[in-house]
């Protein structure tokens, strides 16, 4: 082999395994890109959430005003507003905002009247839980919605349930009932609280179902349900407003012209509009599974934030119950993640069925 061969031969190793680094970097700088998309995507989502909670906590638990289903219809004003805004701004930045176009339909709202008043009695009865059990034991007091969507599921949509879903489902009671068991001993259970917990549990699978109902005549887009339904909303609220005479409270309110006050029920609305936009981020840079996983973490990161914050001292039993909700919960999406795998199927329609009921969670509720 003479000296030109040689050459050859060292510079066309040199150039392979320079192509192989290159490969390499920028396999780790993909690598490192993502990573850190997801970490900004999930820190969204739980800084979102979280203050969503604290701050309808603080505008519900307010002495001079008793309204909230006031709250819960400014709320959703703010919404339909800023679906207004959303798409006006898609039309002048189509390349920065992607949103839907929507206009008023009357035959589609009519189809979605009886979701709507669903999410209604969801929206409401999760303020009114909120309101009567603090953040603290919130996640307790709304712990039953995997419970009752797989009760529904089977009275509604005759759907079976497997045998670890079933147990998964009873650590989430037992956690439960423990849950209500210690809040009584320290004295600070409010039933009526439970009750509204309960009732919004059952909503929120309520509205899963009938979600997947209706999501068809909306071309399967979940910002047009989000439209149609807080337009609903607003619509009923009203009369429900004047018949649990909450009018009276607002007259009588002396912040009424307050902007403060005005500010924070306009940042409340933002945060549950965002919340839906970052629920679909994280699903969409990670994967329906690990969203729950993460709304399983952010709830027991909330419950510690509160519990610091009110300077609470709580019970040995009072946190394994928190423990066993949580865990129950994030059992049964890892257990029903493996069905959907073992059942090809059946993957679409339950992997659809995860993702609303992970943004019905989400959307106003937490």
């Amino acid at each position: 082999m003479n000296r030109t061969q040689l050459k050859r031969s060292s510079i066309l190793r040199m150039a392979l395994s320079g192509s192989e680094m290159m490969d390499r970097d920028e396999s780790r700088q993909t690598f490192v890109f993502r990573a850190v998309r997801i970490a900004v995507v999930v820190a969204l989502y739980w800084f979102i959430s979280i203050t969503m909670v604290f701050l309808n906590n603080h505008l519900l638990d307010n002495k001079d005003l008793d309204a909230p289903l006031f709250v819960t219809f400014y709320q959703c004003v703010v919404t339909v507003a800023l679906c207004w805004l959303m798409q006006l701004l898609s039309k002048m930045c189509p390349r920065l905002i992607n949103f839907p176009s929507v206009r008023f339909d009357v035959k589609l709202s009519r189809e979605v009247l009886p979701l709507s008043i669903v999410f209604i009695g969801m929206i409401t009865f999760n303020n009114l839980c909120l309101k009567h059990l603090g953040v603290a034991f919130y996640t307790i007091g709304r712990s039953l919605s995997t419970v009752f969507n797989v009760l529904l599921s089977y009275i509604i949509l005759k759907q079976t349930t497997s045998f670890r879903a079933l147990a998964c489902c009873g650590i989430i009671l037992g956690g439960f009932w423990l849950g209500v068991d210690q809040e009584g001993i320290t004295g600070s259970l409010s039933w009526t609280g439970i009750f509204f917990g309960v009732l919004a549990s059952a909503c929120v699978s309520l509205n899963a179902i009938y979600t997947k109902k209706v999501m068809p005549a909306l071309d399967g887009n979940i910002w047009k349900l989000s439209y149609y339904n807080n337009i609903n909303a607003c619509v009923l609220f009203l009369p429900l407003i004047l018949v649990f005479g909450e009018l009276g409270q607002l007259i009588k309110f002396s912040r009424l012209t307050d902007i403060s006050f005005w500010g924070m029920m306009t940042l409340g609305g933002v945060f549950g509009f965002a919340i839906g936009y970052v629920t679909g981020l994280q699903i969409k840079y990670t994967s329906p599974l690990t969203h729950n996983v993460s709304g399983t973490a952010k709830a027991c990161a909330q419950t510690v934030i509160a519990v610091v914050y009110n300077s609470s001292t709580k019970t040995l039993l009072w946190w394994t119950s928190n423990m066993m909700v949580l865990g129950g919960s994030s059992a049964y999406t890892w257990v029903k993640s493996l069905e959907m795998k073992k059942s090809p199927n059946t993957v679409l329609q339950d992997s659809a069925k995860e993702k609303l009921l992970s943004g019905d969670k989400e959307n106003q509720v937490l």
